[in-house]
């Protein structure tokens, strides 16, 4: 079964019962939501879901990829596709796809996501993409192992270790939350 409307509902539902404080910024995509209009799709505009997958190595720290498309340092992440599941799945197949890792040595942390944004992407004319809204659910995983194996250069342009506090500094607050319980900011 896909990812549905009610699916990515409840999931948010979840995420604002451990953080109300983010009702206000989630505002409008919570009233897309009700509207009902298959946002597990990238070609629901304007607005639709990804996902993004926080890899923490408590030796290596959380590991980070160059997006080629933005030019910009993230974690691994992307968007659902049809034979997705689950949100934490579709974080793990990303995060596979883009730096190789070893899915069997990766364990999600929690199920409730460790951070749910709102942003706006660029036109993209080359994937014949307006200018739209992506809601991000992001997901904690551990791993013992901080071997990457072959990123897919099609998406990115590398992927590496950073230490927490670097990886905040360099990506944003969202970083922190891998280090901390579901619910609060480490």
């Amino acid at each position: 079964m896909t990812i549905t409307d009610e699916l990515i509902s409840t999931t948010l539902a979840v995420y604002l019962g451990q953080r109300p404080d983010e009702a206000g910024a989630l505002a409008e995509p919570m009233r897309l939501l009700r509207r009902g209009r298959d946002l597990a799709s990238r070609r629901t505009f304007p607005m639709h879901v990804t996902v993004g997958a926080l890899l923490v190595h408590r030796e290596a720290g959380i590991l980070l990829v160059r997006h080629r498309a933005y030019g910009l340092l993230l974690q691994p992440g992307g968007h659902l596709e049809p034979e997705d599941t689950d949100l934490a799945g579709a974080a793990v197949r990303e995060l596979v796809e883009e730096t190789g890792v070893d899915a069997g040595a990766v364990s999600l942390a929690s199920r409730a996501p460790a951070y749910v944004e709102f942003g706006r992407v660029p036109a993209r004319p080359d994937k014949d993409e307006p200018e739209h809204w992506h809601l991000d659910f992001g997901y904690t995983f551990t791993t013992d192992r901080a071997g990457i194996g072959r990123v897919q250069e099609a998406e990115v342009t590398g992927a590496d270790w950073y230490p927490l506090p670097l990886a905040e500094r360099l990506v944003g607050p969202r970083v922190a939350r891998a280090a901390g319980p579901p619910g609060r900011d480490a």
